[in-house]
């Protein structure tokens, strides 16, 4: 009896063992990102601020240097705080969470970063007593958290009563291609004239300080804050400024959004109400965006849901402001963030390694240098030195006119 009961549960074993693997070559199924919500209670969401021993990473954010600080988003969990004293051996000093967060803006030592929809404003003075000063509940309404480049969104089960949802979970599933429909989302330090500290963010950032106000964007919205006094900005009102906007880049008195259908541009010569310029439109893709005295570099990424096909680099002409014209396509294979200092253009390829280039021509860039043995995502050019965070690992690297070189990496797993 034991002996046929031992041989029966070898034979379903094989079974499952045979489905799967004619699952893996069935032409009937596929491999697919399926993206489930990370919740929080209510309660535990609004007081989830804490500073905690450092800790591995979970998913690469954006990065954020600030005096001798870098600053590493956690995607909707908080930030890695890292102390660049010295770039050739940087230091995990501790971790913020802030559930919900992915983007940050700094200015004299108070830290402001989204946490859902609320604003919360920390005191870093004391970088080993980070203390939350404010919260302002609400005010980014529109700050909308959605795994855009899912394939399959599982979000029943929901109490929104509740429960917020904070982020989410991505994984690589094998599914029936017949029960799989379509996931749809609908409609170092810069310092400025009057002495005002404040941080650098990259290419992909949506958060951005400019004097005494901080700029916020969200899927359709410029949201306002006047933050004259630090530790109790003022909500001001709302600027609408297009669809699926994703980036937020300033030179002088514009904004240049980036969004999956374009990139916008508005005037702030008023802080307090920034106005519509122009545009620039390019169908549908994910797009960051850098500009130059006269030249606006804007990365599309294709081949998911972006809805773009193919990747590529545009520049963009802006020195009429009022009427952007594009001047130059390149190819890339998956780009993400992007940035420029004086003549060198960095562009983070995804998989395909970080890409450096002479731009001082740009109807013909020329190749400086092509590190493609890393994964990169975003990246910030400070004066000689290159900050770029990949696959969970920051890189350092030193620059001059002809050479680039690695000062260091930092495991962040």
């Amino acid at each position: 009896m034991k002996k046929r009961l031992l041989l029966l549960l070898i034979g379903v074993a094989i079974g499952f063992t045979a489905c799967e693997d004619d699952n893996l070559s069935d032409d009937r199924f596929a491999d697919y990102e399926v993206a489930r919500p990370l919740t929080l209670s209510i309660d535990e969401f609004r007081n989830g601020v804490d500073v905690v021993a450092p800790r591995a990473i979970s998913e690469s954010g954006k990065i954020y240097a600030y005096q001798n600080y870098i600053f590493v988003n956690d995607k909707y969990r908080g930030i890695h705080v890292i102390d660049n004293s010295e770039p050739t051996a940087p230091q995990k000093i501790a971790f913020i969470t802030i559930p919900g967060n992915v983007d940050i803006s700094v200015k004299n030592n108070f830290l402001f970063a989204d946490s859902i929809t609320d604003l919360v404003v920390l005191d870093i003075t004391d970088i080993n007593n980070v203390r939350e000063v404010n919260r302002l509940n609400n005010v980014l309404q529109d700050n909308i958290v959605w795994p855009f480049e899912a394939d399959i969104v599982e979000y029943e089960g929901i109490d929104y009563q509740n429960e917020i949802v904070i982020g989410w979970e991505t994984t690589t599933e094998r599914r029936l291609i017949a029960d799989v429909s379509p996931t749809f989302f609908e409609d170092a330090v810069a310092t400025n004239a009057e002495g005002n500290a404040t941080g650098q963010g990259g290419s992909l950032a949506r958060f951005k300080i400019v004097d005494d106000y901080l700029y916020a964007v969200d899927s359709h919205n410029i949201n306002v804050f006047n933050i004259e006094n630090l530790e109790n900005p003022e909500s001001l009102e709302d600027v609408y400024a297009g669809f699926d906007i994703e980036t937020i880049f300033n030179r002088g008195d514009h904004l240049f959004l980036g969004s999956m259908r374009g990139m916008y541009i508005f005037d702030i010569s008023n802080r307090a109400v920034p106005s519509y310029v122009s545009e620039f439109e390019h169908g549908t893709a994910c797009d960051p965006v850098v500009v130059d005295e006269n030249y606006a570099y804007v990365t599309l990424r294709g081949g998911n849901s972006c809805g773009a096909i193919e990747s590529g680099l545009f520049i963009i002409d802006i020195s009429d402001i009022n009427t952007p014209e594009l001047v130059k396509t390149y190819p890339m294979d998956e780009p993400f963030g992007l940035g420029i200092k004086d003549e060198k253009l960095f562009i983070c390829d995804g998989a395909s390694g970080l890409k450096v280039y002479d731009k001082s021509n740009i109807e013909n860039l020329i190749a400086l240098d092509h590190f493609d043995d890393i994964v990169t995502f975003d990246v910030i050019p400070l004066n000689e030195k290159l900050l770029m965070v990949g696959e969970e690992v920051l890189y350092q690297y030193r620059y001059s006119d002809n050479s680039i070189v690695l000062l260091s990496t930092l495991k962040l797993n």
